[in-house]
């Protein structure tokens, strides 16, 4: 054996044996999680949409994450999801541990709330459990048939806190569409709006997910139990096809721009979030280990059982759907910002 290919055989074994005593970047992570318990922060009360696939993914994703820690839900309803955002953002560690399930509309919300201090740009979605197309469902006992009806006489509708999409939607078509409704606010979620519907405390949820609905109350979409007065989203549904789309019911140009920016945000749906700061392997770990989760047979099978949508879709593409409305123009996000107040 020649002196330079044993030089070169000495130095690749000295190179091997200094590897394999370097952790892998995937053994890092799988230390760091392994035993540790993370938390699902979810900006609603219990039982809606953002709640159910919340607690979805804290139930599943860390079947697929490095260390198979724990998630535990944690409830932290309050302005439309913006406390448990801003607790994400100021407090809670900035590490990978603490997670999302927060208002599909935080970007506009930040965009159009002055006293925001939160860049949702630097928060990242680590995936997409479900697009989400809120709908305005009414009663049989109110009488209200179709959208006709809401611009001929004025109805009371269920609204949680500014931000919302219980506010943004009934707002939006209040001004934009001619409805004559009359907003009653301080709901904390989806579930107390509906139970002030049988109450009769009001007359119509504002912004119910069809995800959601298809959970709890599926005799409202498959049999026709209840009214469906809109869809916030840019095209019908195959499940509502006789139901108009926000956009559609506008009465002017500017309406259907503003309703269009509105409708939008379902594209963001039932996603997972994260805090700002957290190590790029760590990150990509998460996104890699959510991409399994959706696609685990066993996942799937859970959600066809419990009757849930999914839709998913990678966190870089939320990240992009964030950025697209960051850049919408200031005119059009002011006018958003009135509504949501």
């Amino acid at each position: 054996m020649g002196k330079a290919t044993r030089c070169g055989l000495a130095v690749g074994i000295a190179a091997a044996i200094l590897l394999s005593a370097v952790p892998t970047r995937a053994q890092l992570v799988a230390d760091f999680y392994r035993g540790k318990t993370l938390r699902m922060l979810i900006g609603y009360g219990p039982g809606g949409g953002y709640d159910i696939y919340g607690r979805l993914v804290a139930e599943f994703l860390p079947r697929h994450l490095p260390g198979n820690p724990t998630i535990v839900a944690q409830n932290m309803p309050g302005a439309g999801s913006f406390v448990a955002a801003k607790y994400m953002y100021d407090v809670a560690p900035k590490d990978g541990t603490v997670f999302g399930s927060l208002a599909q509309t935080l970007a506009l919300d930040t965009m159009t709330n002055a006293n925001a201090k939160l860049d949702v740009a630097k928060m990242p979605y680590i995936g997409r459990v479900v697009t989400n197309i809120d709908t305005g469902v009414a009663l049989p006992k109110t009488g209200i048939e179709s959208f006709e009806d809401v611009r001929a006489k004025q109805y009371n509708v269920g609204a949680s806190g500014g931000g919302s999409t219980t506010v943004l939607f009934p707002t939006a078509l209040k001004t934009y569409a001619g409805a004559k409704f009359k907003l009653v606010r301080g709901y904390s979620g989806t579930i107390d709006i509906l139970l002030a519907m049988e109450r009769g405390e009001v007359d119509i949820v504002g912004a119910y997910g069809l995800p959601g609905m298809l959970v709890s109350h599926p005799g409202w979409v498959h049999r026709g139990e209840a009214t469906i007065l809109y869809q916030a989203s840019l095209k019908r549904h195959r499940l509502l096809p006789n139901t108009p789309t926000l956009p559609e019911l506008a009465q002017s140009d500017e309406g259907r721009q503003v309703l269009h920016a509105a409708a939008s945000t379902g594209e963001i749906g039932r996603s997972i979030l994260t805090t700002p700061g957290v190590p790029p392997e760590r990150l990509a770990a998460l996104r890699s280990a959510f991409q399994a989760m959706i696609r685990d047979p066993v996942f799937l099978a859970a959600c066809e059982k419990r009757n849930l949508m999914i839709d998913g879709a990678a966190g870089e593409e939320i990240d992009e759907v964030v950025r697209e409305t960051l850049r919408l123009p200031p005119e059009v996000a002011e006018k958003i910002g009135q509504m949501m107040q």
